[in-house]
């Protein structure tokens, strides 16, 4: 009876050893596909970022990444509905510097706050805009243009994508710092702005380069300059703002990836180290380029601090122009 008790606790002992090995195995993260979050339309520029690294990080972490498209209300509607689901690590939200550091300040009352409502995971890409005019106004710089507004009489206006979009709050941001004067003509997208502009019913845009460079290289608009501080590689002929008269002159589109508030820091870990391994590939980063993207990458804290100094930027426009959207 001793022997037969002993060996059953023998036996115990050595069974709760082996639950307490595998017990972390089972429970690796992650072991369940991943939602990502994209608060935008399927077919756009943001929906392609998501799918291209979404498909690297699933290969990298041995899960598929969902793409699921949450578009409304200029990223709130997807935005919210991050914000308020379980910190597990399995629902993602591709963030925009929209979404992140502008919306506060456009809106009344939000259904999320950005620093408070998320775990920042990797500052994915920047996107720069191209300063550029329809052919018919006679200038070839920024320091042009803004001599040109300027000109006794004139009554000069701009096109944007919409209200509150970058292209909006980015041409504000030159009407200030210029002390120039333009009438806002906003549109429901890039692509009817652009339109307009190369027919002459406006005058200049703010606009992404993935949308105005094309129609750049075939001659129906001209490019004053980029927006960025620095010039780009891909593009070193064209000068930037900040360098034709505006100085200190910077505006530039980001998206990041980001979990909901709470989530455990070693998920936010392992997810920094995937997203980060995808945006270093050789053939992803190509892509990426390719549409217009400057790939970043780095450690949470780097979308954290963007997004800080992001919102008090744009807060400062934003009231000093009177823009509020319900």
């Amino acid at each position: 009876m001793k022997i037969a008790l002993k060996c059953g606790v023998a036996a115990l002992s050595l069974c709760g050893a082996m639950a307490s090995a595998v017990a972390p195995a089972a429970g690796a993260y992650p072991a369940k596909p991943i939602r990502l979050i994209v608060p935008y339309p399927a077919g756009g520029s943001t929906d392609v970022l998501a799918r291209m690294l979404g498909q690297k990080v699933g290969e990298s972490l041995g899960q598929t990444v969902i793409v699921e498209n949450r578009p409304g209300a200029s990223g709130n509607i997807g935005a919210s509905f991050v914000a308020k689901s379980d910190p597990d690590g399995y629902t993602l939200f591709l963030g925009t510097s929209t979404a992140l550091s502008v919306n506060q300040s456009l809106y009344k009352s939000l259904p999320y706050d950005p620093q408070k409502d998320f775990a920042p995971i990797v500052l994915a890409t920047m996107l720069p805009s191209l300063v550029v005019v329809n052919d018919k106004v006679p200038v070839k710089t920024v320091q042009e243009l803004t001599d040109w507004l300027k000109g006794p009489g004139r009554a000069a206006s701009y096109a944007s994508s919409g209200a509150g979009t970058p292209a909006h709050l980015g041409g504000e941001l030159y009407k200030f710092m210029t002390g120039t004067h333009a009438t806002h003509v906003p549109y429901k997208g890039g692509a009817p702005a652009l339109t307009d502009l190369v027919g002459g019913q406006t005058a200049y845009m703010f606009a992404i380069l993935p949308e105005a460079m094309p129609l750049v290289k075939t001659g129906q608009l001209r490019a004053l300059a980029v927006t960025t501080a620095k010039r780009l590689p891909a593009y070193p002929d064209i000068p930037t703002v900040a360098e034709s008269g505006v100085p200190g002159y910077e505006l530039i589109g980001w998206y990041g990836f980001l979990a909901p508030a709470r989530t455990p820091p070693d998920i936010v870990d392992t997810l920094n180290k995937a997203f980060n391994k995808a945006l270093q590939d050789a053939e992803t980063r190509k892509k990426l380029q390719d549409l217009g993207f400057e790939v970043a990458g780095g450690p949470p804290q780097a979308l954290s601090d963007l997004m800080r100094s992001e919102s008090v930027k744009w807060k400062q426009v934003i009231d000093k122009a009177g823009i509020k959207l319900e």
